[in-house]
């Protein structure tokens, strides 16, 4: 029933598009009120299809088409929906700070006590840190040649706006990382802060003797999980969010602004194939990665990760795989779970396309030591979030708040962020394999395959 559905949905959506085509072509005449009804009745089939599917993605989606829709045929009434779309923002705003400060401190604390884990630990956090710049640097390049933001028009007074994104000098660079109140931080929003103050507590409670540290670190356990909760209560409301700020954009701006996020999708898609071949795959021939096994290990991980948008998701499998190619259990205890803090390649060359594309849609020019600034602010406070719903899309909207870019932008970027989700977070689980092997072998800890025998989970 759900695939006769979603196919008839689909069936009427690509009619009314048809439709639509061929009267912008001449080739058929028929009034606007027609092609309006046809389109209305074709959102409802998804509506229905939406019902049964029961899916957050199916009714983003949805409130997508919906907000296009009626920015289309009422715009005088669209542009006060506006307000959906704000309260939206501001519930994603609010999670930002203490979702950072509890996932870096668990991370830290947690897991990555030098002491304990010795070379391996550091040895693995200087590949995550080199391996994400890369993935940082190759989205800038993509979006930088693409340019896929500059076919946006947001209204003047949007583009206007002052940009704010690197201090005057050095000093001043310095000085701004580090907090002098950290409520202060919170208040406006200065995420470089906050995550600087949150891995220094880290450390610091790392260095606390177990006993004395454990109820910090089950604090910190307790507001991570509730913040991972409370996201989720949040983006049950995005399909609305979405259908205002989109309703809102398009009868504000009209129907082409939306095409420019074909060009950014395509200009992600080949980004991710770029670090996929050029940086991905050298790593795994230079550390003699057994290439066919390696990639029969990953590729039910991966197409998990992919299927559902999620990197948890696909982590017992991932950890189950990696033990079948010979990394020892505690080598893929420490390092796979570390890398869904440290080392999201995907979700990391995501978000500094996304933030160059928020920049290009106002209009607005970034030099070579702007840009610099910003790879190094979503170096630092992209880590700690993986597992959260759209952690990308609050890691852009928090750094572009910090640098004061235009926001509006910003709600576009939902409309294809599942396309967008679903391939970074497959990319993140692949990464992560790797960098496990990788740690492994640096260590000289790969030993022989389990026995294919073995029974499995």
């Amino acid at each position: 029933m759900k695939s006769k559905t979603l196919a008839a949905a689909f069936a009427a959506l690509f009619f009314a598009a048809a439709l639509g085509l061929g009267q912008r072509l001449g080739w058929l005449s028929l009034s606007p009120a027609i092609l309006a009804v046809i389109r209305w009745l074709a959102i409802a089939l998804f509506a229905a299809y939406a019902a049964q599917r029961r899916s957050l993605t199916s009714w983003i989606l949805l409130g997508m088409a919906a907000g296009v829709e009626f920015g289309h045929d009422w715009p005088a009434a669209a542009v006060n929906l506006q307000i959906l779309g704000t309260i939206f923002l501001r519930l994603i705003k609010v999670i930002i700070a203490p979702l950072i400060f509890s996932t870096l401190v668990v991370g830290i604390a947690g897991h990555a006590d030098l002491k304990k884990v010795g070379r391996m630990g550091i040895k693995a956090l200087v590949y995550f840190e080199i391996v994400s710049t890369l993935a940082l640097i190759i989205g800038f390049v993509a979006i930088n040649i693409s340019r896929a933001g500059e076919g946006v028009q947001l209204p003047a007074g949007v583009a206007a706006q002052p940009l704010n994104v690197a201090p005057h000098s050095a000093k001043d660079i310095i000085i701004n990382i580090f907090p002098e109140n950290i409520a202060k931080s919170v208040a406006e929003g200065e995420v470089l802060q906050v995550v600087v103050f949150s891995i220094l507590f880290g450390l610091a409670l790392a260095m606390v003797p177990e006993p004395k540290r454990r109820p910090l670190l089950n604090f910190s356990e307790s507001l991570a999980d509730t913040m991972f909760k409370f996201t989720n209560l949040v983006m049950l409301l995005a399909p609305i969010g979405v259908f205002g700020a989109i309703a809102y954009t398009v009868g504000h701006l009209g129907l082409g602004v939306l095409m420019p996020l074909l060009k950014l999708l395509a200009t992600m898609y080949v980004a991710l194939a770029v670090f996929i071949f050029g940086v991905l795959l050298p790593i795994a021939l230079f550390v003699r990665v057994p290439m066919r096994r390696f990639l029969r290990a990953v590729a039910e991980p991966v197409t998990i990760a992919f299927a559902t948008a999620s990197s948890e998701a696909a982590l017992p499998r991932a950890m189950e795989e990696m033990e079948t190619l010979g990394v020892p259990r505690d080598t893929v205890a420490f390092v796979l779970p570390t890398g869904y803090s440290f080392n999201l390649d995907g979700s990391s060359l995501y978000q500094s396309l996304a933030l160059i594309f928020v920049a290009q849609a106002a209009g607005i020019h970034l030099s070579a030591g702007q840009q610099i600034v910003m790879l190094f602010t979503l170096l630092v406070s992209s880590k700690g979030v993986a597992g959260v719903a759209r952690a990308s899309l609050v890691i852009v909207l928090a750094t572009a708040t910090t640098f004061h870019l235009p926001l509006e932008p910003v709600f576009l970027l939902f409309g294809i962020d599942q396309l967008m989700d679903m391939a970074r977070t497959g990319v993140n689980v692949l990464g992560n394999c790797l960098a496990t092997y990788v740690i492994a072998r640096w260590e000289g800890e790969i030993g022989p395959a389990p026995s294919a025998t073995m029974p499995r989970s």
